[in-house]
């Protein structure tokens, strides 16, 4: 089975979307499952995992209702305030949710003090309690703060998003590669081979540029911890969704049937625990 572990769904708001920029204009548009699709059967992709692009309540319902009309939609990784007073009643309502795999924050805009609160740590770890797994997205200068968090909550399912957001297009990686040596040390970490192109030059990156990167998560999560995913529509800011999928697709052929197999989709449907998902195609592997 092929997943893509990462992308997004979106009814286009400038309030509600206000990180989406003057420079993004070609993603402030609505992106639905009809957009979406064709991408994933012409890649042989048979579910995607809808990942929260907005800080509400409203954006885990949107993206439920939407896999609930969409079978292929696999899971989704919704919005929750983790401190909220009343998070152990937003938890029991979504109980028989099952699609709905686990919680993200967009903590990389957030400093230490917000995520090291009490209260967020108490919040993740009934998140965990009921099964649920945690998106970790935060930049490179964040890791070890986040280290601090992922110690106080036991050993449960996250998965880092994009890499933790290296540095591409300067090329730098070698204190992101030291911060992250920590997380991979740690068996129920794992992390996604999505996010490169953006955070590399968007009109003049190249395969090359990304290799390095790519190579460190290797070494560091091997395939059993790694897993693709195309951060679509965002991506298009720099390339088509099969440029996004060569990148990774081109750089697994040197690895065995088996691992691609991983990184192609076994990993996120491991990590995301999704059961009976069958379309019927096979996994992509090497003739």
């Amino acid at each position: 089975m092929n997943i893509d572990s990462h992308q997004h769904f979106w009814k286009y708001d400038p309030k509600r979307h206000g990180w989406i920029d003057e420079r993004m204009k070609q993603i402030r548009k609505d992106f639905l499952p009809g957009d979406l699709k064709p991408h994933l059967d012409s890649n042989q992709i048979h579910g995607c995992i809808a990942v929260q692009a907005e800080e509400s309540l409203e954006e885990t319902d949107f993206l439920l209702d939407l896999a609930d009309k969409h079978s292929w939609i696999a899971g989704i990784v919704g919005w929750t305030d983790l401190a909220a007073s009343d998070l152990d009643l937003i938890l029991d309502q979504n109980s028989k949710q099952p699609k709905l795999k686990g919680f993200r924050e967009v903590l990389q805009s957030r400093d230490v003090e917000y995520f090291l609160r009490p209260e967020f740590i108490q919040g993740l770890k009934k998140i965990y309690q009921k099964g649920y797994s945690y998106d970790l997205l935060i930049y490179p200068n964040q890791l070890l703060d986040a280290l601090q968090l992922i110690k106080k909550c036991g050993e449960n399912r996250i998965v880092i998003d994009h890499l933790a957001k290296p540095k591409i297009k300067s090329g730098i990686w070698r204190d992101w590669k030291k911060n992250l040596k920590p997380f991979s040390e740690r068996e129920y970490i794992y992390c996604k081979l999505s996010g490169m192109v953006t955070e590399a030059d968007w009109k003049n990156w190249t395969y090359e540029d990304l290799i390095p990167y790519m190579e460190i998560a290797l070494e560091l999560f091997g395939p059993d911890r790694l897993m693709f995913g195309s951060d679509w529509p965002v991506c298009l800011l720099a390339g088509e969704y099969e440029q996004i999928f060569e990148i990774v697709n081109t750089f697994t052929d040197s690895l065995s049937n088996s691992e691609k197999a991983r990184i192609s989709g076994q990993t996120a449907q491991e990590f995301y625990q999704i059961s009976n998902f069958n379309t019927g195609y096979g996994p992509l592997v090497k003739e």
